[in-house]
Formats: C-alpha cells, structure tokens, sequence
C-alpha cells in the first residue's frame, strides 16, 4: 500500500480522497494555485504544494508542476479526481514514465473511451448495445447528408472529442443539417483543437442512465447498478439518483453483467461509468468516463461502499474488496449539485462566504469545501457543493432532501438552492416521470 499520494485537484473532491486516504493511514499531498492558497483541501491535506498562478492551465493542469510535487514530498501515487487530468491520457503516461502510480485506468484505456468514436466501436465489439450512427468520423457534408439519409432524422452532429455538450448540433430535418454540421465542426475546432464530428440517430424522449463499473485491472469487474442523471441543463447534470426509477430489477441485472463483462474483457483498471441514453426499455452507449464520477455518492449510498478507498486499493495492486455477490441495493439515494451561480441566468456569483452551515441528520452527507469566510475564487467551475441524501425508499429520500435543502446556509453568494426548492413542488420530479428534455423545458416555463 501507498505511504503517501498526490491529489491532483481542488474543492470538494480533493477533500473527498484525503479523507478516504486518511481513514486508510496514508499521508496526503495537496496542490494548490495561489488563488487556491487557503482553500480547505490545503488545510486538511498533510502537506501542500504551491503549483502555480490562479489560472488552471498554469496551475492544475500543468504536468511539470505537479511531477515536481510529487518529487519534492515523495509521494508515490497521484489520485487525480474528476475533471483538469482525470482524463489525460497523456498525462498518465508522464505519470508512469516517471515510476509513480497514477490511481486510475491505464493510458490506453484512457484514449480508447476519449475518442467517441472508438470507443463507440469497441463497446459494440463487446457486446454493448449502441446508439445507430455514423461508422466513424464524417469528413463533408456531402458524406453527412448521405449517412444522415440512411439513418433518418432527427439526429444529432456531435464532435469526436467532445464533452460537455460543446461541439453538439441538432438537425431535426435535413434541412437542418447543413447549418448543424458546419457549426458543430466550428465548435469543436475552438473547444478541442479537432474539427472531426459523427452523427448519430436523435432520440425523442429518453433518459440519461449511466452504469459503474468497476475492475481490477486482471479480467475482474463487478458493477454497482445505475444512476438516473436526466435531469439536466445544457447537457450538464443538476440532479442525480440511484436506483434509477425507471428501470426494472431485470434490466438492471441485464445491463449491468453487459457492461461489467465488457470492462473485464478488456482488463480495464479501476472506477469507470458506461453512460446510456435509454427509451423504450432501450439502452444506446452514448460513452464512457474513466474516472470517478461528480454523482459517485449516490452509488456509494446504496451499496455502502467507499468507492476512492477501492481506487487506491486496486491502484496499489490488491484485489476488489467485493465481488458481485456481495452488492446488494439498499434503498435510494439522491444528489444534487449546488453551484454558485445567480438565477435565472445561472451566471457564475463568486465572493466571499459570510455564514455557512450544512444540513446533518440521519441519511444526509453534504460535500463541500466551503466554510464561513472563505473567498469562492473566479477561475474555477462554479460548483461548491454537492448534497447527498439516502433513504429507505424514493420517497422518503425525497423528503429528507427537502429537509435538508431546508436546514443549508450558504450567505455570501447566490446559489442554485432556490432551482431545488422548486424543483421539488414538481409532479415530474416527485414520480420521477422525467427526460433528459424535462427541465430545459421546465426552466424555459418557470425561469425565463
């Protein structure tokens, strides 16, 4: 087992793997920014590094820096959590070169599932059922209007090394496609320094379910169910919850040995999402994430496992500490994410926290880095907090959630607390009756 890792990253989540490393008696090194110089993981870190100016390209995501730590302290792993280099195959692979243990999957993983076309076509290899698109990067418009011909619209131009909703157009007709693939080829070009986009079949009504996986890196993988992530804004999830509560036992089951075996064939290492869209009992591999999920605690709640904790277990070499047999669900969980951001616009609202207090209570865990005084800095994603709640039931999970959205003081800022109080007097919501469309829609109604 490690003596002591490197966690490359900020906020909430930093603290999220000191604190399964602690419990685990290993030492923590934390980076930070200037800006970054009083944040909370600083303070709980064992030691800190300073790694660079506000800006995360000088900062987090500067690859010298961050192998400079680890020399500098000793430490012999990097837990990269999500998003900056959680996804970096070439930073893995400098992470390797220079003899240290990056707590993830291994570079190739990292590239194969980076590139949507790829991946797309080794998960079809291993049994996973796909969305019908494109075979590959489309190069013209003249190739797109033929492809998009033989697959019908409505469909969707998205860019190969998208995410986040950049680099994605809509063509509802064909005489929407001219317009969607040249734009969505601009986007991509400026977001991802790569033009290449593919098309895929625009499916009306579905819902955004993602599987973990897990696997040991040796033909090993468990999966830990599915969670409902359709409650979304600009392709950005505000709203989580496991089980998911449209999908069966069976179905569960089903999609879930797919997804587990599939990892195992390829000998895949760590935590990893396979997300779908599903409609009509239909799932569609839409990608997959290899790294710890923002919504990873709702998984966690209902298996009663620590997910970072087996990160570094099997980093270090050793086997699940769990195996399929083992997981069972208990009750239903829910997260949503609280960021800093002014409504209805939902513009970023940095400054300084003048009074903070976390909800408590049986079933409720509130990860956030903040505490009163601390200045939100302007360079980063405006999350600052993630509210999670667990129950015997959806709707008693619902319940405390309201209660505990009730109980939160977040004074300072303005937040997205108020969207949840609302969201929470919707009959969709309460049934759980909702698309991936739902609450654009809804937002368009209540928010304009």
């Amino acid at each position: 087992m490690f003596d002591k890792i490197l966690i490359a990253n900020r906020g909430e989540i930093a603290l999220r793997v000191i604190r399964a490393a602690r419990e685990m008696g290993i030492r923590t090194v934390a980076v930070h920014s200037t800006a970054d110089a009083d944040a909370m993981h600083v303070r709980m870190a064992d030691e800190s590094v300073c790694i660079g100016p506000p800006s995360a390209a000088q900062s987090y995501l500067n690859f010298p820096a961050i192998i400079a730590a680890c020399e500098v302290t000793g430490a012999q792993a990097i837990h990269p959590g999500y998003g900056f280099l959680s996804e970096n195959a070439n930073f893995v692979q400098i992470v390797e070169d220079h003899q240290l243990t990056f707590i993830g999957p291994t570079a190739e993983h990292i590239r194969i599932m980076g590139d949507k076309i790829t991946a797309k076509d080794t998960m079809k290899a291993l049994g996973v059922p796909c969305v019908p698109g494109s075979e590959g990067g489309v190069p013209d418009l003249e190739t797109a209007r033929k492809v998009g011909a033989e697959i019908g619209f409505p469909l969707i131009v998205k860019a190969t090394a998208g995410g986040g909703g950049r680099g994605m157009k809509l063509a509802r007709t064909a005489a929407d496609l001219d317009s969607a693939f040249q734009t969505a080829r601009a986007e991509a070009k400026a977001a991802f320094g790569n033009d290449e986009v593919y098309l895929e079949k625009y499916l009306g009504k579905p819902r955004h379910i993602e599987v973990q996986v897990f696997g040991d890196g040796k033909g090993n993988a468990v999966h830990l169910g599915e969670r409902d992530c359709s409650l979304q804004r600009r392709h950005q999830k505000v709203f989580e919850e496991a089980p998911g509560p449209a999908i069966t036992p069976e179905q569960r089951a089903e999609i879930g040995r797919v997804c587990a075996d599939a990892v195992a064939r390829i000998n895949y290492a760590g935590a990893g999402t396979i997300e779908f869209l599903y409609e009509n009992g239909e799932f569609f591999f839409i990608e997959m994430n290899t790294r710890l999920q923002v919504e990873h605690p709702v998984t966690e709640a209902i298996f009663g496992v620590d997910l970072v904790r087996e990160q570094i277990r099997v980093a270090a070499g050793l086997p699940l500490s769990f195996n399929q047999d083992d997981l069972k669900i208990n009750g239903h969980a829910i997260e949503v994410r609280i960021n800093a951001e002014k409504l209805p616009n939902f513009s970023p609202s940095p400054g300084k926290i003048t009074q903070y207090h976390a909800p408590g209570g049986l079933g409720v865990r509130m990860d956030s880095a903040l505490y009163d005084g601390y200045s939100i800095p302007p360079y980063y994603d405006s999350l600052i907090g993630k509210l999670i709640v667990h129950g015997p039931d959806r709707p008693a999970a619902l319940a405390r959630l309201k209660r505990a959205l009730g109980e939160l003081i977040v004074d300072g800022v303005d937040t997205t607390v108020p969207l949840f109080h609302a969201l929470l007097e919707e009959d969709a919501v309460l049934t759980g009756d909702y698309t991936i469309h739902w609450l654009e829609h809804w937002l368009e109604q209540n928010l304009a």
